[in-house]
């Protein structure tokens, strides 16, 4: 079903759409959340092994490790920005994590069909970044420094692993939700969530491992054989971001979520149940600011 807008075309799947349907008018959006977490899995290998390897010449040079997480940080939040914002990102919207998406198909804006196979193309396209990496960069990947960066709580234990995975969750999906329905906060999610991916690897990363994502975990977990507390990283940021959901729209309503994208150009097509155009043009007596 697409609906030419003035702008942009909206192209999402009817009530009744089969898998067959889904396959065929989204596929592109399903390969490209793949390819975004592989993107993201195959740069913090890249930058795990070149900021943690032992025998890394970074390590030598810089011998402290909380500058080197600080780096780690903003690698990484600049690699969340950069996928945010590349054509796939601003197509598939960006989700490159299994319990965005489930959030927003609860939220209404997604079809299951859609639900269910971003969620599935991310698990496969974060394994198969790290099987990009572990080609690419060695077996320094695999060292006792670097373990495919796996996630695994830290010194501190599992119930603070889980609380901190959970308030990532909930503060990520509370300024998603509050700045990408908002007019004028919209044009900077991007920016947003990339200042939060920096600011959680290097805050919580000694805590958690800085998971926030599933698959992200799954992917690193495959290679490097440690499933501790697996369960941890699928419950805590699913019921962070849920109650986040749930709280914006208590307060503010389910028609204050118009889109499912993190970051709209107004170009690129929408698979998603989308009202973005109403809010980037609003009636003057219905700004939602």
């Amino acid at each position: 079903m697409e609906n030419q807008s003035a702008t942009y075309p909206i192209r999402e799947l009817s009530p009744s759409a089969t898998l067959a349907d889904a396959i065929a008018l989204h596929w592109p959006e399903y390969l490209f959340e793949g390819l975004e977490l592989g993107a993201f899995m195959l740069s913090a290998c890249a930058f795990g092994t070149l900021l943690f390897y032992s025998e890394s010449p970074i390590v030598t040079w810089l011998p402290s490790a909380v500058l080197r997480l600080v780096l780690m940080g903003i690698a990484m939040g600049g690699t969340a920005i950069a996928i945010i914002l590349s054509p796939m990102g601003r197509r598939s919207g960006a989700h490159f994590n299994p319990v965005v998406s489930f959030t927003f198909f609860c939220l209404g804006k997604m079809h299951r069909l859609d639900a269910l196979l971003y969620i599935a193309s991310q698990f496969l396209g974060g394994a198969f970044g790290v099987v990009i990496a572990r080609i690419l960069i060695g077996p320094q990947l695999a060292s006792p420094s670097v373990r495919y960066v796996v996630t695994v709580p830290g010194q501190y234990g599992v119930p603070l692993a889980f609380l901190a995975e959970f308030f990532m969750g909930l503060l990520t999906m509370t300024v998603v939700l509050q700045s990408s329905n908002r007019p004028r906060l919209s044009r900077i999610t991007w920016l947003l969530v990339g200042l939060l991916v920096a600011t959680y690897v290097i805050a919580f990363s000694p805590v958690s491992g800085f998971s926030l994502n599933p698959a992200r975990t799954i992917s690193s977990a495959l290679f490097a054989g440690v499933w501790t507390a697996m369960w941890l990283y699928f419950t805590a940021p699913l019921l962070g971001m849920l109650l986040a959901a749930l709280l914006y729209v208590f307060f503010f309503g389910s028609q204050a979520v118009f889109c499912a994208k993190i970051y709209h150009d107004l170009h690129s097509p929408c698979p998603f149940r989308c009202r973005f155009q109403r809010l980037a043009q609003p009636e003057p007596s219905a700004s939602h600011s």
